[in-house]
């Protein structure tokens, strides 16, 4: 074997090498896009419900149109419904990570 043919095989081996963590580097890459996605996704959902929740009390201090306080229980059942709301979306990205 030459001189040239030896350099050419090493170059080709280099060649696959390079392909082979080229393709291992972007399949890491996309797992963590997905994963990165999911927490956003879930973020943006707790956020949603945080800024409701913060709407609701803000809207307990007068309610457009007539300036009537709404009452506690008003203010009471809407604040439960949007913390069972972010307990919902924190238990299933728990479970979406455990599965």
């Amino acid at each position: 074997m030459t001189p040239l043919q030896s350099r050419k095989q090493l170059l080709l081996a280099e060649s696959e090498l390079n392909r082979v963590q080229m393709v291992a580097t972007i399949s890491t890459l996309a797992s963590e896009a997905r994963a990165l996605t999911g927490r956003t996704k879930s973020f943006a959902s707790i956020a949603s419900s945080a800024l409701a929740l913060f709407a609701a009390f803000q809207g307990s201090k007068a309610v457009a149109g007539g300036g009537k306080k709404r009452s506690w229980l008003q203010i009471i059942l809407k604040s439960a419904g949007f913390i069972s709301t972010i307990w919902l979306a924190l238990r299933a990205r728990h479970r979406q990570e455990e599965g």
